[in-house]
């Protein structure tokens, strides 16, 4: 199977993103907010399958940038990075990620990305959980700019 075979909704995300995230605790008390810049790309020919860019930017002035590749291989896109280890499946039109921290050991994320229908908007649920005991939300909106 290929990847357009095993995730043809992924491949409507390429591209480019901005939206806002933001991470509220279990009592919905936000924790964090910040802008998000992402660049979403397919590459045709190498090992890797999937890339993606990231800037983050805060309203105190913090900022952090990101890149990172994905391998499809078993009918999943797999993640290795310093960052974080998982893989992500597609289901109804639904984009899947499980990602382990390696950053935060014990802690993991499970998010889901909705494409809306016209392909100019999405959103993005991460489901947080430490030790296997979920603590925090992360909400996006995000709009394509390119």
């Amino acid at each position: 199977m290929t990847f357009a075979e095993a995730m043809p909704s992924m491949l409507r995300h390429a591209g480019t993103w901005e939206g806002v995230y933001r991470h509220v605790d279990r009592d919905f008390t936000l924790v964090d907010e910040h802008r998000m810049w992402t660049h979403c790309s397919f590459p045709t020919d190498g090992d890797v399958a999937y890339i993606q860019h990231n800037r983050l930017s805060w309203a105190d002035g913090r900022t952090a940038e990101h890149r990172f590749g994905g391998v499809f291989r078993d009918g999943l896109l797999h993640w290795d990075t310093d960052r974080f280890v998982g893989y992500g499946w597609e289901t109804m039109g639904v984009v899947m990620l499980r990602l382990d921290r390696r950053d935060d050991p014990g802690v993991h994320f499970v998010e889901m990305i909705n494409l809306a229908d016209d392909g100019r908007t999405r959103s993005r649920t991460w489901q947080w959980f430490r030790n296997g005991v979920p603590f925090r939300r992360t909400l996006c909106d995000e709009e394509r700019v390119g």
